[in-house]
């Protein structure tokens, strides 16, 4: 729950702490005070953790059209008819496409290849026009736009390709001659004459003709490249200088079939992303349904990914399928024959990024004009899989044939999908008893989590697997979202001798197109823009250094009460119905009684979903909302046990029961049968965000009443199912506002001293260097913002500011700007 974090000498009247607010928006220089609030003490003798050059990197998934529509730079939606009601229920084939007079989608014996199953047939005197993405396709006057189209007719036929938006036209208009005879590639070049985000591209047709691979590209892409990347989403990443780049997921890996693309598995299109369908020439690879509700044309395949990792000097880290199925469907695939082609797969995958041009997959990565290998030296088997003891049967298979060949090559494992809990614990046991090298973590967790759990890898073991945090954000998008993450951060490096490789996610986000919030870069089909999160990411990934000097910092003194808070029923997904709730305090006294006999005045509806009382039952029946939250009592409420009958009526999930219910934003709740009524877990909420305190496998039987307690006694609470523990917690770890780190860089020498200061009260901090000799000036970048602040496309309102300070000694004091990041590189003599 919230708690005081500053000094009792901080309590300022209102007018102060505005002020304050204000001038937190800009570095505070240091003050001479003899009175400070912290203290840091570094010791530049003591041996600290060696940094290696691929700590920070960026994680790529095809998520929120981060590839069609986003960093693949292609302009026609749909270019390839091959959309359907598999990828989305409201797909049709001519999805983004408009006919004047007529044309049809066929799926038949005059396709362009087996793998490129539909094709438009456009009569004569017919058009179609594509939309693009967002408002429409992007043009830029006086920029170049590369046409290219498959085309086939029986008697030749005269194309006219044009480019409009409402206000007329954008370029001048393109003849096409298509031969007379079978399908052939055809092209013409645009220069926009005008800007505009509204265009739309027409093809019309003289005779009956075939199309495919309708295709737009600006030729100003990324390096240049003919089947490139829009080029300020990828400058966006090369600016971070990422050690690595993890791809191509995430639940596209491990989700869906893990059949082929082809006539013996009935061209299945939910597929896991198996690299094989995207390399080679773009028309001949194959179409997938993404997992998060849209077609992947995988014009971005394997090798763009390797390409794009080489431009920007970072290592190429895959993901390849465990034939493990996560992601909410937690199947384990049994086929022998199907495990050992994956497998084959794998090592196939290996060769074709490092193998020489005489091997098979090394003369296929030069044919498509990369003769030099790769040099991949890391590769993930699976992601997230809640399934651990079936996963790890058959990663074991993937790491001893990879080792076998390939002992060069790191194979990483996973924990699951969270930061801790019995699919964590098993995973991790399994993971330690085999030695793998690395382990893969995924957590996204509350600002307050970030700030509580600093050490956690204090206390990892230094000899066992290394840590690679493949996916973690804290769930928003504002300053305050990247000042825990930045206050973690400096836990990371503290530890990066265990923590080995960091990428926060997910990477990108069509604004049109959101799947997953938050995100650390977002667009749309004209601009892009940096979150917060990104400022900070950027901060630390260009700021490194190359070995942890060993430091010490005074805390915040942490005053913390009683959970306290009202109480509530919810649900997610799922109708059920609630009697007979109960809330006695320690002494005895009925705080709160209802058997839903009367009326349910005495609730009040903060969430979604349908409520009404029902044969003396209080019943929630809409199956498709989530969070239907009713709340009860007085938020001042403590120490105190929470009585209620609960009985799932239909749905995918179970119930949650809340408690400490501050406000909409702010509680506990108890979630039995959650995750698709496969596990059950304690969730706090904190502003919005949400974190897991502890959780079990386990389900929710429906028609079944189930007896639930909850028992609040000071910050432990314990909990009763059945009138059996099934768990309890203590929720007394401090959030402290203050963190800090400090490296040094081989090359300069300098000291990076890098301090958050996540409160709304400047920081007066003295800091002691331990008789390194410096000089008594620093380069100073500053992140600071109000907590709320928010970038978007017009605004930026969290951006860094360098400043010179001159006042550095080997003993010296600065004030850090409320709620702020500051890094000091602080050279030495």
């Amino acid at each position: 729950m919230p708690r005081s974090t500053t000094r009792t000498r901080w309590r300022l009247g209102l007018a102060t702490t505005a002020l304050l607010a204000a001038t937190a928006l800009v570095p505070v220089p240091a003050h001479a005070e003899t009175v400070t609030d912290y203290a840091v003490t570094v010791d530049p003798a003591a041996q600290g953790a060696q940094i290696d050059d691929t700590m920070y990197g960026v994680f790529f998934e095809d998520i929120n059209r981060a590839a069609d529509g986003g960093l693949y730079a292609e302009l026609v939606q749909n270019r390839s008819f091959e959309y359907s009601a598999v990828d989305n229920r409201a797909y049709t084939p001519l999805t983004s496409w408009t006919v004047d007079g007529t044309a049809q989608v066929l799926d038949d014996a005059g396709r362009l290849n087996d793998r490129n199953r539909n094709y438009l047939s456009l009569g004569a005197g017919s058009a179609v026009t594509n939309a693009g993405y967002n408002t429409g396709v992007r043009v830029e006057q006086g920029k170049r736009y590369d046409f290219s189209v498959w085309a086939r007719a029986a008697g030749g036929s005269a194309l006219t390709v044009s480019l409009q938006d409402a206000g007329g036209v954008l370029a001048t208009a393109r003849a096409v001659t298509v031969r007379k005879g079978g399908w052939a590639r055809y092209r013409a070049t645009f220069t926009a004459t005008r800007t505009s985000s509204e265009g739309r591209l027409t093809v019309a047709s003289s005779a009956a003709t075939a199309l495919d691979m309708v295709s737009l590209f600006p030729r100003d892409t990324y390096r240049h490249e003919p089947n490139g990347l829009r080029k300020d989403l990828a400058e966006k990443i090369a600016a971070l200088h990422p050690g690595f780049v993890r791809f191509p997921g995430g639940c596209l890996v491990n989700t869906g079939s893990m059949q082929d693309y082809s006539e013996a598995s009935g061209w299945q299109r939910a597929r896991s992303y198996q690299w094989k369908d995207t390399v080679g020439p773009v028309e001949e690879r194959a179409v997938n349904s993404n997992f998060w509700g849209y077609n992947q044309s995988y014009g971005l395949g394997y090798y763009e990914y390797f390409r794009f990792a080489e431009d920007i000097g970072a290592m190429p880290l895959p993901v390849v399928p465990a034939l493990v199925t996560g992601c909410g469907q937690n199947r384990a695939v049994v086929d022998d024959a199907l495990l050992k082609r994956h497998i084959q797969d794998t090592l196939d995958l290996i060769e074709f990024a490092n193998g020489p041009v005489t091997s098979p997959w090394g003369r296929k990565r030069a044919q498509m004009g990369h003769p030099a290998p790769f040099r991949l030296t890391h590769l993930e088997v699976g992601n997230e899989e809640n399934l651990p003891a079936e996963f790890f049967a058959r990663f074991a298979q993937f790491r001893a044939a990879v080792e076998a060949k390939y002992p060069d090559v790191t194979v990483v494992s996973n924990s699951g999908p969270d930061d801790s809990g019995q699919t964590f614990d098993t995973a991790w046991q399994l993971n330690r008893d085999a030695g793998v090298a690395m382990v893969d973590e995924h957590y996204y967790n509350s600002p307050q989590w970030f700030l509580q759990n600093n050490d956690r890898y204090d206390s990892y073991d230094r000899s066992g697997p290394k840590v690679f945090l493949g996916e973690y954000a804290s769930q928003g998008n504002a300053f305050k979202n990247g000042l825990a993450e930045a206050a973690y951060m400096t836990g990371l490096e503290r530890n990066a001798d265990v923590v080995k490789l960091a990428s926060y996610a997910p990477l990108f986000a069509n604004e049109d197109y959101v799947q997953w919030r938050p995100d650390l870069v977002w667009f749309n089909n004209h601009a892009s823009w940096n979150s917060a999160n990104y400022e900070v990411q950027k901060l630390f990934m260009t700021n490194v250094g190359d070995r942890v000097v060993p430091s010490t910092a005074t805390g915040t003194p942490s005053l913390q009460g009683p959970v306290t808070g009202a109480v509530g029923l919810s649900t997610w997904a799922t109708s059920a119905a609630y009697d007979d709730v109960r809330v006695t305090g320690a002494n005895g006294e009925t705080l709160l009684s209802d058997d839903f006999s009367g009326d349910a005045s005495g609730w009040t509806h903060t969430g979604g979903g349908s409520w009404s009382l029902q044969d003396g039952q209080y019943v929630q029946t809409d199956t498709a909302a989530e969070n239907t939250m009713v709340s009860a009592g007085d938020p001042a409420w403590h120490d105190y046990d929470l009585r209620v009958k609960a009985t799932k009526k239909s749905g995918k999930e179970g119930f949650l029961v809340a408690f400490g219910v501050k406000d909409t934003g702010n509680y506990y709740w108890w979630n039995l049968g959650g995750w698709n009524n496969t596990q059950s877990a304690v969730e706090q909420a904190v502003d919005g965000g949400k974190s897991t305190l502890i959780s079990k496998a386990g389900s929710v039987e429906t028609g079944r009443a189930y007896d639930i307690d909850v028992k609040v006694r000071g910050r432990q609470v314990t909990l009763y199912l059945d009138g059996q523990e099934w768990g309890s917690f203590t929720d007394d770890k401090p959030a402290e506002p203050f963190r800090q780190v400090v490296t040094e860089d081989d090359r300069t020498g300098d000291l990076i001293v890098k301090v958050v200061n996540a409160q709304s009260t400047q920081a007066r901090t003295a800091i002691d260097l331990g008789g390194a000799r410096v000089a008594s000036r620093a380069r100073v970048t500053t992140l600071a913002a109000a907590p709320d602040a928010v970038n978007t496309e017009t605004g930026t309102a969290v951006a860094p500011v360098t400043s010179t300070f001159t006042g550095v000694a080997n003993r010296f004091t600065y004030t850090f700007p409320a709620n702020s990041v500051t890094f000091l590189r602080i050279g030495q003599r």
